[in-house]
């Protein structure tokens, strides 16, 4: 098992450029309990569990069913071996809750969002969580879907945050927006415009306040 001195097994720094942000959002909110779709190797989580587990104890909920998306399937354009990046995850995780000063809980729900989050509402969690994190799949009716189940589970004025809103699959026949998240995060922020607000809207991640259930 990896030990206090371990480092972290990450190949590639895309979370890098929200750490900014996200200190920013996190001393305003303090949130204790978090929910996060789409773990991967766990960039998000040791950054989560490094901000807050510093200062007081934390609670994690992630929902990864470690299969990835068509896009890290065989020929797509980011193929990838998932056993590994799962295996990431695992490594990262436990690095970052030796470091921590304070208590964190770190719940794992593996499986795909469709059934998980219907099954953290089913057991009672409507409002349980302070932020939640939506960064699973890319296929507009797979993001439209966690956006609506997620708005179910997040507290009142708590913070929903989507990530790659202007991410495009590199395709041969071009873009397809059935494949992009911006189509469902758009239709989510329309419909649900009564009951959230903007808070950021950094060109690369969206961010969201709950003001009404």
């Amino acid at each position: 098992m990896p030990t206090l001195e371990a480092e972290y097994m990450f190949t590639n720094s895309w979370f890098d450029r929200h750490k900014a942000v996200w200190s920013s959002l996190l001393d305003e909110l303090s949130p204790k309990r978090i929910l996060e779709v789409g773990s991967y190797e766990g960039n998000s989580t040791t950054y989560l569990i490094e901000a807050i587990a510093g200062h007081r104890d934390v609670e994690i909920h992630c929902i990864d069913s470690w299969e990835g998306g068509i896009e890290h399937k065989a020929g797509g354009s980011a193929e990838v071996d998932m056993s590994d990046v799962e295996a990431r995850f695992h490594h990262n995780v436990h690095v970052a809750r030796c470091r921590a000063r304070h208590g964190v809980t770190v719940v794992l729900h593996k499986g795909f969002s469709n059934t998980q989050l219907p099954k953290l509402i089913a057991e009672g969690k409507q409002g349980y969580f302070d932020f939640i994190y939506i960064d699973g799949s890319h296929q507009a009716p797979d993001v439209l879907l966690d956006a609506v189940l997620g708005f179910e589970l997040l507290s009142p004025q708590g913070i929903i945050a989507f990530d790659d809103y202007l991410w495009q699959e590199p395709l041969p026949g071009g873009v397809d927006p059935i494949r992009c998240p911006k189509l469902a995060i758009d239709a989510f922020v329309n419909i649900y415009c009564r009951k959230l607000r903007v808070i950021r809207a950094p060109l690369c991640q969206l961010y969201l306040q709950k003001i009404n259930s």
